[in-house]
């Protein structure tokens, strides 16, 4: 059969549902291709957001997301997806076009070495060069993507090899078992965790696979050890519950950094460089056990004592059927903070000021969003207020970005998210900023006939470095910018669009949209005037002063 023919073949035995892209020339008959099958083709309107999509599908499915594009300029408007998916550790496959590689006679027009340029930011790339070649290239392209840690791949298809008739075979998947941990690593966790006086679990982003979370939730409800998360690590206990601490969301200072100092081994359990601990060790007198499926990359305040190395949710099962709750553990220091930490959270939730004050925003979004409602936060000043104040009820319903956090992704990841799960209820959440990155694919939200709701949160500035920039004491310079008329600017695209006009009618407005349905953009004026005092003084003044009235004397 035709090369480009089998090699969408070889995308249906992996079970691809979807493509998401720009085609381009070079493409085409690998769209025709594409036509003729039970894959559908969800055109954006960039590179880019085809890629978040993809990768966007890849986490919440665990199967590998798949996009599309063309040579040169459509392949470079990948690079930031390729790294999103790839830091994030989101299974994922990039398709791109080439000229005939064979029989060129068009020079360099358009042509860059996409191979080349994909190789430090994914963890397989490839030029097909020969028909014969396809299904084996895809077989492989989707094992890389999905082996832990899961990443982004790259697949190059020139349109010579594409029309080729090719000799080979579609290649199944096998049945593959991720390798499990030794006895007796599970033997010295366990005498580890029993003879510790104040364990602490802390769920990071390795965690977040659907594999691995039941276990979790089973280990703690054995235990009743407290647990708390990173960013990457929402939800995959629900937040509600009564052991949980909190979100390490700030770097340092917080409620929750200050109740890890009375621990003495933390159960680091699917922790991911990319995101730095929310400890030092060099700092502590803690120990730390290092449960992932893979060993721990050491370096100056992170070298775990003890390690589980193998498949989390099969060493979390064999660890929860040999423990035993031990009569020595002492968690009432972690209780007691516990007290001050949901009450810090409470702050400012009530407040009726407007523009809208960042607590209040992610206290109403909490109370409209249903249990299974998913929320896709683009990346500003608001994620770290969402990360620590929002609690996430179920896995995968706060998607926010805490390893790339590149801004641009929180539209395109919501469209994924609505077309991967259609009866939820999805919300993506951005600032003017990063909105404005993506907002061309309204279109394609419109065109593919979604009910979503965007949130823009405006305050004309890119708030997250007016942040940073207080923090360092330095004048403000150089983040002001102008914006559209964000109501009319929804209505050219078909949507609806809203602007809200007191911070009362935030939620109404909201469920308003949701049961209209169709495409929803509300502005949202925000007020982040308080940011740096909040953030960088009065909750590391208050933490303190909290974790010592826990310490005093009797």
């Amino acid at each position: 059969m035709k090369a480009s023919d089998l090699f969408i073949k070889a995308l249906e035995a992996e079970g691809v549902k979807m493509i998401f892209g720009i085609p381009g020339e070079e493409n085409l008959d690998l769209l025709n291709s594409i036509k003729n099958s039970n894959i559908q083709l969800v055109l954006t309107r960039h590179e880019q957001a085809a890629g978040f999509m993809a990768a966007t599908y890849g986490r919440l499915t665990g199967n590998v997301g798949v996009c599309l594009s063309t040579l040169g300029p459509g392949a470079a408007n990948l690079v930031t997806a390729a790294a999103y998916a790839n830091l994030g550790a989101m299974p994922m496959l990039m398709i791109t076009g080439q000229k005939p590689v064979k029989t060129s006679k068009q020079g360099q027009f358009q042509i860059v070495d996409v191979v080349d340029m994909m190789r430090p930011i994914t963890k397989y790339t490839y030029q097909i060069s020969s028909g014969h070649n396809v299904a084996a290239r895809v077989r492989e392209a989707f094992r890389m993507a999905k082996t832990e840690r899961p990443g982004a791949t790259h697949l190059e298809l020139p349109e010579d090899v594409a029309r080729e008739t090719s000799l080979g075979h579609v290649i199944e998947q096998g049945e593959h078992r991720r390798p499990i941990a030794e006895a007796k690593a599970i033997r010295n966790a366990i005498q580890m965790i029993e003879q510790a006086k104040r364990p602490l679990i802390l769920i990071g982003a390795g965690a977040n696979r659907k594999t691995a979370g039941r276990m979790i939730r089973q280990f703690i409800d054995k235990t009743a050890i407290p647990f708390f998360t990173t960013q990457l690590g929402k939800g995959v206990v629900d937040e509600r519950h009564h052991l949980y601490l909190g979100c390490a969301a700030l770097s340092d200072g917080d409620f929750l950094h200050n109740a890890i100092r009375d621990t003495d081994l933390i159960i680091n359990v699917g922790h991911d460089v990319v995101e730095k601990p929310p400890f030092f060790m060099t700092e502590n007198g803690f120990k730390v056990l290092h449960i992932n499926y893979t060993n721990a990359q050491v370096d100056p305040v992170y070298f775990p004592q003890a390690d589980v190395i193998g498949d989390i949710g099969n060493s979390l099962y064999q660890l929860k059927e040999a423990i035993t709750r031990q009569a020595h553990w002492d968690f009432k220091p972690f209780l007691a903070a516990k007290i001050y930490i949901d009450e810090n959270l409470q702050e400012g939730s009530e407040d009726d000021r407007f523009p809208v004050y960042p607590q209040r925003l992610v206290k109403d979004i909490r109370r409209v969003m249903p249990e299974e409602g998913i929320i896709c936060l683009d990346n500003g000043v608001y994620k770290i207020w969402f990360a620590r104040n929002y609690l996430a009820y179920q896995q995968n319903t706060v998607l926010l970005d805490n390893a790339l956090a590149t801004m641009g992704a929180g539209l395109p990841s919501a469209i994924a998210a609505k077309l991967v799960f259609p009866e939820s209820k999805v919300m993506a959440i951005c600032g003017d900023g990063g909105f404005m990155m993506n907002s061309q694919e309204m279109e394609t939200a419109v065109r593919l006939k979604l009910d979503l709701v965007v949130l823009v949160l405006r305050d004309d500035a890119y708030g997250m470095i007016k942040w940073k920039q207080a923090n360092m004491q330095l004048d403000e310079f150089g983040l002001d910018f102008g914006n559209p008329d964000f109501v009319l600017y929804a209505q050219s695209y078909g949507a609806h669009g809203h602007r809200i006009q007191s911070t009362d009618n935030l939620i109404p407005t909201i469920e308003h949209a949701f049961e209209c349905g169709g495409v929803h953009l509300i502005e949202v004026p925000m007020d982040y005037s308080e940011n740096d005092y909040i953030l960088n003084t009065l909750i590391k003044e208050q933490s303190q002063q909290r974790y010592q009235e826990i310490h005093k004397a009797p």
